[in-house]
Protein backbone atom coordinates (compact mmCIF):
# COMPACT_ATOMS: atom_id res chain seq x y z
CA UNK A 1 0.00 0.00 0.00
CA UNK A 2 1.16 3.93 -0.58
CA UNK A 3 1.81 4.98 2.72
CA UNK A 4 3.37 9.07 1.62
CA UNK A 5 3.76 10.21 -1.34
CA UNK A 6 7.16 13.47 -2.14
CA UNK A 7 6.79 15.12 -5.44
CA UNK A 8 5.97 17.94 -7.51
CA UNK A 9 2.02 19.54 -7.34
CA UNK A 10 0.97 19.22 -10.75
CA UNK A 11 -2.81 19.94 -10.90
CA UNK A 12 -5.11 21.55 -8.26
CA UNK A 13 -8.86 20.23 -8.35
CA UNK A 14 -11.99 20.99 -6.24
CA UNK A 15 -11.04 18.30 -3.92
CA UNK A 16 -8.20 16.67 -6.16
CA UNK A 17 -4.83 16.76 -6.83
CA UNK A 18 -2.24 15.44 -8.58
CA UNK A 19 1.36 15.07 -7.45
CA UNK A 20 3.67 14.32 -9.89
CA UNK A 21 5.89 11.51 -8.64
CA UNK A 22 9.07 10.64 -10.64
CA UNK A 23 6.81 11.36 -13.31
CA UNK A 24 3.92 9.65 -12.66
CA UNK A 25 0.86 11.58 -11.57
CA UNK A 26 -1.07 10.42 -8.65
CA UNK A 27 -4.49 11.25 -8.27
CA UNK A 28 -5.12 12.27 -4.75
CA UNK A 29 -8.29 13.09 -2.85
CA UNK A 30 -7.91 15.76 -0.86
CA UNK A 31 -9.79 17.89 2.00
CA UNK A 32 -9.90 21.62 1.28
CA UNK A 33 -8.07 22.57 4.41
CA UNK A 34 -5.32 19.97 2.53
CA UNK A 35 -6.07 21.49 -0.49
CA UNK A 36 -5.22 25.28 1.17
CA UNK A 37 -2.04 24.46 2.50
CA UNK A 38 -0.25 22.69 -0.51
CA UNK A 39 0.38 26.02 -2.07
CA UNK A 40 0.60 26.71 -5.93
CA UNK A 41 0.92 24.09 -8.98
CA UNK A 42 5.00 23.59 -8.65
CA UNK A 43 5.56 23.50 -5.22
CA UNK A 44 6.94 20.45 -3.65
CA UNK A 45 4.59 18.32 -1.37
CA UNK A 46 5.14 15.53 0.77
CA UNK A 47 1.56 13.90 1.83
CA UNK A 48 0.95 11.53 3.44
CA UNK A 49 -1.61 9.00 2.00
CA UNK A 50 -4.23 6.10 2.81
CA UNK A 51 -5.32 3.60 -0.02
CA UNK A 52 -9.04 2.34 -0.31
CA UNK A 53 -9.54 -0.44 -3.04
CA UNK A 54 -12.66 -1.21 -4.08
CA UNK A 55 -14.23 -4.31 -6.83
CA UNK A 56 -14.74 -0.96 -8.99
CA UNK A 57 -11.63 1.24 -7.93
CA UNK A 58 -8.97 2.22 -5.98
CA UNK A 59 -9.01 5.38 -4.36
CA UNK A 60 -6.09 7.23 -2.94
CA UNK A 61 -6.59 9.98 -0.09
CA UNK A 62 -3.95 12.77 0.98
CA UNK A 63 -3.14 14.46 4.02
CA UNK A 64 -0.93 17.02 5.26
CA UNK A 65 -0.48 15.95 8.62
CA UNK A 66 -0.91 12.35 10.82
CA UNK A 67 -3.27 13.99 13.08
CA UNK A 68 -5.63 14.20 9.82
CA UNK A 69 -4.85 11.21 8.48
CA UNK A 70 -5.72 9.74 11.72
CA UNK A 71 -9.22 11.36 11.87
CA UNK A 72 -9.60 9.98 8.33
CA UNK A 73 -9.15 6.70 9.53
CA UNK A 74 -11.73 7.09 12.77
CA UNK A 75 -14.18 8.02 10.83
CA UNK A 76 -14.20 5.52 8.19
CA UNK A 77 -14.64 3.16 10.58
CA UNK A 78 -17.47 4.35 11.14
CA UNK A 79 -20.31 3.00 9.35
CA UNK A 80 -21.84 5.05 6.82
CA UNK A 81 -18.43 7.03 6.57
CA UNK A 82 -16.62 6.85 3.52
CA UNK A 83 -13.74 8.75 2.21
CA UNK A 84 -15.31 11.10 0.65
CA UNK A 85 -17.72 12.00 3.49
CA UNK A 86 -15.04 11.84 6.00
CA UNK A 87 -12.78 14.22 3.58
CA UNK A 88 -16.16 16.44 3.63
CA UNK A 89 -16.26 16.69 7.65
CA UNK A 90 -12.34 17.18 7.81
CA UNK A 91 -12.39 20.33 5.20
CA UNK A 92 -15.29 21.94 7.90
CA UNK A 93 -13.08 20.55 11.15
CA UNK A 94 -10.25 20.46 11.67
CA UNK A 95 -8.74 17.09 13.85
CA UNK A 96 -8.77 19.22 17.14
CA UNK A 97 -11.93 20.81 16.64
CA UNK A 98 -13.49 16.90 15.60
CA UNK A 99 -12.25 15.59 18.36
CA UNK A 100 -13.53 18.59 20.77
CA UNK A 101 -16.86 17.83 18.63
CA UNK A 102 -17.14 14.56 19.18
CA UNK A 103 -15.84 14.57 23.08
CA UNK A 104 -18.96 17.15 23.90
CA UNK A 105 -21.62 15.07 21.70
CA UNK A 106 -21.93 18.72 18.97
CA UNK A 107 -24.13 16.59 16.42
CA UNK A 108 -24.47 19.34 14.76
CA UNK A 109 -20.88 20.81 14.38
CA UNK A 110 -20.09 17.81 12.75
CA UNK A 111 -23.51 18.09 10.54
CA UNK A 112 -22.45 21.32 9.05
CA UNK A 113 -20.15 19.10 6.48
CA UNK A 114 -21.49 18.21 3.01
CA UNK A 115 -23.41 14.74 3.23
CA UNK A 116 -23.44 14.54 6.67
CA UNK A 117 -27.10 14.40 8.55
CA UNK A 118 -28.08 14.50 12.33
CA UNK A 119 -28.35 10.66 12.63
CA UNK A 120 -24.91 10.13 10.79
CA UNK A 121 -23.62 12.77 12.99
CA UNK A 122 -25.11 11.28 16.18
CA UNK A 123 -23.65 8.10 14.99
CA UNK A 124 -19.94 9.64 14.88
CA UNK A 125 -20.29 10.58 18.18
CA UNK A 126 -21.93 7.57 19.73
CA UNK A 127 -19.54 5.63 17.65
CA UNK A 128 -15.97 7.37 18.52
CA UNK A 129 -17.25 8.70 22.11
CA UNK A 130 -13.73 7.70 24.20
CA UNK A 131 -11.98 6.31 21.21
CA UNK A 132 -11.10 9.74 19.64
CA UNK A 133 -7.85 11.29 21.20
CA UNK A 134 -6.56 14.27 20.16
CA UNK A 135 -4.17 13.43 17.68
CA UNK A 136 -2.82 16.81 16.71
CA UNK A 137 -1.27 17.08 20.32
CA UNK A 138 2.63 18.09 19.62
CA UNK A 139 4.96 17.91 22.80
CA UNK A 140 5.27 21.44 24.74
CA UNK A 141 8.55 23.51 23.54
CA UNK A 142 11.21 22.56 25.35
CA UNK A 143 15.09 22.48 25.03
CA UNK A 144 15.91 20.23 21.88
CA UNK A 145 12.16 19.91 20.98
CA UNK A 146 10.47 21.23 18.25
CA UNK A 147 8.82 24.61 18.57
CA UNK A 148 5.02 24.42 17.71
CA UNK A 149 5.07 26.19 14.28
CA UNK A 150 2.38 24.76 11.59
CA UNK A 151 5.42 23.51 9.28
CA UNK A 152 7.27 22.03 12.76
CA UNK A 153 4.45 20.21 13.81
CA UNK A 154 3.32 18.67 10.68
CA UNK A 155 6.97 17.07 10.57
CA UNK A 156 6.88 15.73 13.90
CA UNK A 157 3.66 14.39 12.43
CA UNK A 158 5.37 12.43 9.45
CA UNK A 159 8.10 11.61 11.87
CA UNK A 160 5.81 9.82 14.43
CA UNK A 161 4.06 8.21 11.83
CA UNK A 162 6.56 6.39 10.39
CA UNK A 163 6.98 5.28 13.72
CA UNK A 164 9.84 7.28 15.67
CA UNK A 165 9.24 7.96 19.38
CA UNK A 166 8.35 11.60 19.93
CA UNK A 167 11.51 12.61 22.48
CA UNK A 168 13.67 11.83 19.23
CA UNK A 169 11.27 13.00 16.69
CA UNK A 170 10.83 16.53 18.36
CA UNK A 171 14.77 16.09 18.81
CA UNK A 172 15.38 15.20 15.12
CA UNK A 173 12.82 18.26 13.87
CA UNK A 174 14.46 20.92 16.58
CA UNK A 175 17.90 20.57 14.68
CA UNK A 176 16.93 20.22 11.43
CA UNK A 177 14.84 23.69 11.80
CA UNK A 178 18.29 25.27 13.48
CA UNK A 179 20.34 24.10 10.42
CA UNK A 180 17.39 25.40 8.16
CA UNK A 181 16.22 28.03 9.36
CA UNK A 182 12.74 28.72 10.19
CA UNK A 183 11.77 29.40 6.82
CA UNK A 184 12.18 25.55 5.81
CA UNK A 185 9.78 23.53 3.78
CA UNK A 186 7.80 21.05 5.38
CA UNK A 187 9.42 18.59 2.31
CA UNK A 188 13.03 19.62 2.96
CA UNK A 189 12.29 19.99 6.63
CA UNK A 190 11.41 16.07 7.26
CA UNK A 191 14.61 14.99 4.58
CA UNK A 192 16.57 16.65 7.25
CA UNK A 193 15.10 15.67 10.29
CA UNK A 194 14.73 12.07 9.00
CA UNK A 195 18.52 11.86 8.76
CA UNK A 196 19.27 13.16 11.91
CA UNK A 197 16.95 11.01 14.02
CA UNK A 198 18.31 7.55 12.04
CA UNK A 199 21.69 8.28 13.42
Amino acid sequence: MIARLTGKLAEIGTDTLVLDVSGVGYLVHVSTRTLDAVGQVGSHVMLLTEMQVREDAMTLFGFMSAAEKAGFTALTGVQGVGGRVALAILSVLGPEELGSAIASGDKAMISRANGVGPKLAQRICNELAGKYGDFAAVPAAGPGVAPAGSTAKDALSALANLGFKPAIASKAVAAAQEELGKDATLDALVRVALKKAAK
